[in-house]
């Protein structure tokens, strides 16, 4: 019995050693999106994107499987998260959310191994297509609000509802990625109104 204890421990044990060395070798990808406490307005204009505040961020982290939330008090915490990753991907994300984030780090986020898919659908389209407007029509989803009603939930004080609203985002940001990366192409509709397909290279593997 105790042989037999023994060799089903040692099985055990290789069989742990391979996840974890499974997990060594997978890419930690993190897909991120923030909200802001103020809009352009509120600053003077999208030149002070900077002084904009976070109000909530949120990753899902690829490894862990799972979302982390910030708030502003948590901003420096959330730089920490962003700098474990191989790939930080999302959508506006460099000139966008690294803008409002940098205030918060001594850290130059632009270090960080980033994908923006927004920067990468405009090289090759030559125009910006919204976030919203590729999920509608690469995965029949779209977002449940809108950075205005965002910045009136922060004046409200309803924080849990913008953490919801983050997360959505960042399912879609994620879920967009992934769909380009297993079938090369995404999504779009012409200003006609005709169903096209942009090709995409986005394979974490080039992107590291």
């Amino acid at each position: 019995m105790s042989e037999q204890l023994g060799l089903f421990g040692e099985a055990e044990d290789q069989e742990a050693k391979k996840i974890v060395a499974e997990e060594v070798a997978s890419p930690r990808v993190q897909y991120f999106d923030l909200e802001t406490q103020k809009s352009a307005e509120d600053v003077g204009g999208w030149g002070n994107i900077h002084k904009m505040g976070l109000a909530v961020g949120v990753v899902w982290d690829s490894l862990d499987q799972e979302f982390f939330t910030y708030e502003e008090k948590d901003a420096a915490q959330l730089v920490e998260k962003l700098r474990t990753a191989d790939l930080a991907v999302g959508f506006n994300i460099i000139g966008f959310d690294y803008t409002v984030l940098q205030p918060y780090s001594d850290f130059d986020l632009q270090e960080i191994n980033t994908f923006d898919m927004l920067v990468d659908v405009k090289k090759n389209l030559g125009f910006r297509l919204s976030l919203n407007h590729l999920a509608q029509h690469t995965l029949h989803a779209e977002k449940s609000a809108d950075g205005l009603v965002s910045l009136q939930w922060y004046k409200e004080g309803k924080i849990n509802k913008i953490i919801q609203y983050c997360r959505q985002d960042v399912e879609i940001t994620r879920d967009l990625y992934l769909f380009g990366e297993k079938h090369g192409f995404v999504k779009y509709q012409s200003r006609s109104g005709n169903p096209l397909e942009l090709k995409v290279d986005w394979k974490t593997a080039n992107l590291i």
